[in-house]
């Protein structure tokens, strides 16, 4: 496993080894979005237990762009001292840690956000929550919310940030013709519905400076008739390396998919052949691009995020539900217990998040 133990940098940012904690949703922020210290101390255990690296659960950068209570915010220069905590915290840990980026679009429960939901598109169907078309205005309010967004994560101390471009939230749902039925320059072709993506990736870019690492999480297909298609998710990514874009992390699904095709799906792995849900759409991007690939999805043994490395179809692996159960997971594996993660991808360790006790396995000590 030495290549999976070997130090890398990505764009200046120098990472102990290839794992990666990819970015979830623990719901251990306050109400208004401040960082406490159960969000800090939920990641550095992380870190301590061998992470490499720490994406955060997204952070909101605009108040109507919450998706979900206990949720990290960045709208405003209030939330950069909670943040530097966490940052300092991480380092202290002898981490890295990136803050990801995010707008709910329409899956921002107007209840909980006091605001109308937004979208690409009006949708009065019940495919997916209702919400009102963006305006040009609100698109460019928006691009500028990820811009300034990422310019409080640098004076916070952060390492980086990642644009959440995946999961049925709103830069997703801009890329998809699921949700995007625009018939103006940010809808149609793949080159306009990706339009907005681009523009925050921009704006992000500018306000950081070229140095600093800028990251991009994206479907390799939604999975959902109508949406985002792996050769579509393809052309995105040449996109997005003219642009410039650091690294690459590739997932799949939406909120709106349940069960097998959702973005968290469910199944228990009990063999090395079921695990990797993106090998494909990996190999086909590795095949084109050189920007460096994190691939997260059903990967649980030591031996298949080897291989993976070893043959060239990702760079880093990105686990999430596996270090919920098992913090420690990578230094164990390190330290020659190579057995895989008990992770049973159930999603049961969201249920206590949503109750307001923060993501955690329920089979914990058991």
């Amino acid at each position: 496993m030495r290549k999976l133990f070997e130090s890398t940098n990505i764009k200046g940012m120098s990472l102990a080894n290839r794992f990666i904690y990819s970015a979830t949703w623990d719901g251990c922020a306050d109400d208004k979005g401040f960082c406490t210290q159960r969000n800090i101390d939920m990641l550095v255990e992380r870190v301590s237990g061998g992470v490499g690296l720490i994406i955060t659960g997204m952070a909101f950068v605009k108040p109507e762009g919450k998706a979900a209570p206990g949720q990290l915010a960045v709208y405003g220069h209030e939330y950069i001292d909670g943040l530097a905590k966490m940052a300092r915290a991480i380092h202290d840990a002898r981490g890295k840690i990136v803050l990801q980026l995010a707008h709910a679009g329409c899956y921002a429960p107007a209840a909980l956000t006091g605001h109308e939901a937004l979208g690409p598109s009006a949708n009065d169907t019940d495919k997916f929550p209702q919400c009102r078309e963006m305006t040009l205005q609100e698109i460019a309010q928006v691009v500028e919310a990820f811009g300034k967004a990422a310019g409080r994560a640098k004076k916070a101390g952060f390492d980086g940030v990642q644009l959440h471009g995946a999961h049925g939230y709103l830069l997703n749902q801009f890329l998809s013709p699921f949700f995007n039925k625009r018939t103006d320059n940010y809808g149609g072709s793949i080159e306009n519905r990706a339009r907005l993506l681009l523009e925050a990736f921009e704006a992000v870019r500018n306000e950081v400076g070229e140095e600093y690492p800028v990251l991009v999480k994206i479907n390799s297909k939604d999975f959902v008739e109508g949406g985002l298609t792996e050769d579509e998710m393809l052309q995105v990514c040449a996109m997005l390396e003219i642009a410039g874009v650091d690294a690459i992390e590739m997932s799949g699904g939406t909120v709106y998919a349940s069960g097998a095709l959702s973005c968290f799906r469910v199944g228990a792995l009990d063999t090395p052949e079921k695990e990797v849900y993106y090998k494909d759409a990996a190999t086909r991007y590795k095949e084109n691009f050189s920007v460096p690939l994190m691939l997260v999805g059903g990967i649980r043994s030591p031996e298949v995020a080897e291989k993976l490395i070893n043959d060239a179809l990702a760079d880093y692996v990105s686990l999430c539900r596996p270090l919920i159960r098992e913090p420690n997971l990578i230094k164990r594996w390190k330290a020659g217990d190579t057995a895989p993660a008990a992770c049973i991808y159930c999603n049961g360790c969201f249920g206590p998040a949503i109750k307001g006790e923060g993501v955690r396995c329920i089979f914990e000590g058991q």
